[in-house]
């Protein structure tokens, strides 16, 4: 499992590189706090992600919502969610990407 993370990681950030995308900034990256602050950033945009996807469709044809004002907002509660979710320990993603960066920082991948 953790050979196909640092595979998948690795090709993330090859990839990136290669549209000219920028990624989650690791480079600056010089302890394990740091590490761990860039690693949850990500998994609350990966939550939220997935919160986006799941609440398509919820909703739409409720006759006291919608419109909007709803339409407009509806992402920013989502990108508060998955940050509530990713700080209350989230689904475990940002504890191995944690070690993924400290790996590669070491190994002087980033």
């Amino acid at each position: 499992m953790d050979n196909l993370l640092s595979m998948q990681m690795n090709q993330a950030l090859v990839a990136a590189q290669g549209r000219g995308q920028d990624g989650p900034d690791v480079s600056g990256v010089r302890t394990e706090e740091q590490a761990r602050a860039v690693a949850e950033e990500f998994e609350g945009f990966f939550i939220g992600q997935m919160l986006e996807a799941m609440f398509k469709g919820v909703g739409e044809e409720n006759p006291f919502g919608g419109g909007s004002g709803e339409k407009a907002f509806r992402g920013l509660l989502h990108e508060e969610y998955a940050k509530v979710m990713a700080e209350s320990g989230g689904i475990g993603l940002s504890d191995k990407l944690t070690a993924e960066i400290l790996r590669l920082q070491e190994a002087g991948g980033i």
